[in-house]
């Protein structure tokens, strides 16, 4: 696969997923269609007119027809809500809004943390190929070099084939560290909307695990910013509104309007005035509604509960992963793996001196390269767990100075 030329920064990378990434337009046509519903519970119902005509025929008590005529009418009506029923309509839109726009805003700080753990383990699987690399060409070389050597006996063409044998299997190495940089880079190129086959170049990044603030901040963090957690009390608070709507809805809307009406026989009457009509809460009073609006205010509140616990849960462990993981590729780094390249090192120039016997020589280089992919691996299982408490607290961890 062919690589872009000018490197692309991490920062670069986050911009350009955040703007392009396809699934941000199912939030925002989310977010279009909450306030939608918004105007909607804004809005008065349609006025409703009503006419009415036909024939009139006045006759006495002796059947003689004393006139006809024709009679019509008309009315108008608008409904009226009951007071504080539409302000609780729009309270509970208002709710449905900021569930879509917390929605986006958490998908986009689970994205751009997707984008940088995705950048993390491109350059540790980077640093596994090179290792892996190394480790190869040095057999490869060693081994060009003892077939050149005029011939010495047996136990120096054992040694040759031996080393091309140990070559073979650490070739391998190199190909599955690359294969996680492109899978890395392919996730990549979904996340920012590009074909997965396009080239790019992934400029340097600071792979430091740096220490984390304390249990207690962490905790106070997620329980403050978690969009989990964020969600369902606004989910609790749209719920309350809906109890107090089902309580309001007992009482019914009154329809208001003038209405006219003429009739012509024997004299013509005109009749002007203004119609109340509404129905009488006598058998329905909506307690089958407020039941079902209190149950789920109450199936609500324990969700919540829940989830803080299990976020709670979620933010210790990752924390504690993250500190061992730490703690451990600290260690590694430190100082195994510099006295292990140094033996290494040192254990091939002296079997090229005759100093050192074959199998201590491939136990070493094996050593250096098994410790390589132990200490990559406590680094990607450190930033699986960063990123991880970076979505659960909404806090970037990865920075020096963080925000």
């Amino acid at each position: 696969m062919a690589l872009a030329d000018d490197p692309t920064s991490l920062d670069a990378l986050v911009a350009e997923a955040l703007a392009r990434n396809p699934e941000l337009n199912v939030y925002s046509s989310e977010i279009a269609a909450a306030k939608g519903e918004r105007r909607t519970a804004g809005e008065w119902a349609n006025p409703e007119a009503s006419t009415e005509t036909g024939a009139k025929i006045v006759k006495d008590y002796q059947g003689n027809t004393l006139g006809d005529g024709l009679l019509a009418g008309l009315s108008v009506s608008q409904t009226f809500e009951y007071p504080g029923r539409v302000t609780l309509r729009k309270a509970i839109a208002n709710r449905q809004i900021a569930l879509a726009e917390l929605g986006l805003e958490g998908f986009r700080a689970a994205l751009a943390a997707r984008v940088r753990a995705a950048v993390f383990h491109a350059a540790l699987g980077q640093a596994k190929a090179d290792a892996a690399s190394e480790i190869a060409k040095r057999f490869d070389d060693l081994a060009a070099v003892l077939s050149q050597r005029p011939a010495a006996g047996v136990a120096q063409e054992v040694d040759v084939r031996i080393i091309q044998a140990s070559a073979i299997p650490l070739r391998r190495r190199p190909i599955e560290a690359q294969r996680e940089v492109q899978s890395a880079i392919h996730e990549l190129n979904q996340l920012r909307g590009a074909r997965i086959d396009s080239p790019i170049a992934l400029a340097d990044v600071d792979l430091t695990l740096r220490p984390l603030p304390s249990i207690a901040t962490l905790l106070f963090t997620a329980h403050d910013r978690n969009y989990d957690i964020r969600t369902r009390v606004i989910e609790l608070e749209q719920q309350g509104y809906k109890v107090r709507l089902a309580l309001n809805e007992r009482w019914p809307a009154v329809r208001v309007g003038p209405f006219a009406h003429t009739e012509r026989a024997d004299a013509i009457d005109y009749m002007l005035g203004v119609g109340v009509s509404l129905p009488l809460p006598l058998w329905n009073k909506n307690a089958g509604k407020i039941e079902s609006e209190k149950a789920r205010a109450a199936k609500a509140e324990a969700s919540l509960a829940t989830l803080i616990r299990d976020v709670e849960r979620k933010v210790a462990d990752a924390e504690f992963i993250y500190r061992s993981r730490r703690e451990e590729a600290d260690q590694l780094q430190t100082s195994i793996l510099p006295q292990l390249h140094e033996a290494a090192e040192t254990g091939d120039r002296n079997y090229r001196d005759g100093a050192v016997p074959l199998a201590t020589y491939t136990e070493l280089q094996k050593q250096y390269l098994d410790s390589i992919d132990a200490f990559t691996a406590a680094q990607a299982a450190a930033i699986d767990a960063r990123q991880q408490l970076e979505q659960l607290t909404a806090m970037r961890l990865d920075l020096k100075e963080r925000q």
